[in-house]
């Protein structure tokens, strides 16, 4: 099975990342599109303890059904984030939540993003527009992505590894917030700003 291969950075300035994109060679694959995104679980979220999600992803209309999980042998972090990703275009997304109601799983999860994707020939950048922050995601070979970044401008300890479900329970302990999903409607109503 495929491992994907990833980092994220924050993006202080996204006119400035996407010149940089654009003078390293990339282009614009998907204009920025509102993503909604469901992590279904177990009640007591076990696919959680075993690092592992299941998603259905509303994103520029189509809907995806993802499960990513650690891989067999080696780090599932290491500089990078490693994980196996099967991912499979549905028709009907709201069907296949209900599916995963009657079996038992339970919306665990909410997050959105406004997300643009970006591709050159070996790789893949998504530039990610959160409710807690704007960041970008370089997905490809770890040597492709180490070249990318460094001619971003983006340093290896600025590289993140974190799931944006993890970089949102930091933001909620900095923020003292009580927004339990990462939505834009959740996020404005604690009253915090990014």
């Amino acid at each position: 099975m495929p491992v994907e291969t990833e980092i994220k950075f924050r993006v202080a300035e996204l006119a400035d990342l996407h010149r940089r994109l654009q003078e390293t060679g990339f282009r614009l694959e998907t204009p920025r599109s509102f993503e909604s995104n469901v992590l279904y679980d177990t009640p007591d979220r076990r696919m959680r303890a075993r690092t592992e999600i299941l998603r259905i992803r509303n994103y520029a209309g189509r809907c995806l059904l993802t499960h990513k999980r650690l891989p067999d042998f080696g780090p599932g972090e290491d500089t990078h984030k490693h994980r196996i990703e099967t991912e499979t275009l549905v028709s009907d997304g709201e069907a296949l939540a209900a599916v995963f109601r009657s079996l038992g799983l339970v919306a665990a999860f909410r997050y959105e993003k406004w997300r643009a994707e970006w591709e050159d020939e070996d790789g893949h950048c998504v530039v990610d527009e959160t409710p807690i922050g704007d960041f970008a995601e370089l997905e490809g070979s770890p040597e492709w992505i180490d070249e990318t970044a460094l001619k971003l401008g983006i340093r290896r300890e600025d590289y993140i590894t974190l799931s944006y479900g993890r970089l949102f329970e930091q933001w909620r302990e900095r923020h003292g917030s009580q927004a339990q999903d990462l939505t834009f409607a959740a996020v404005t109503e604690s009253g915090v700003r990014k």
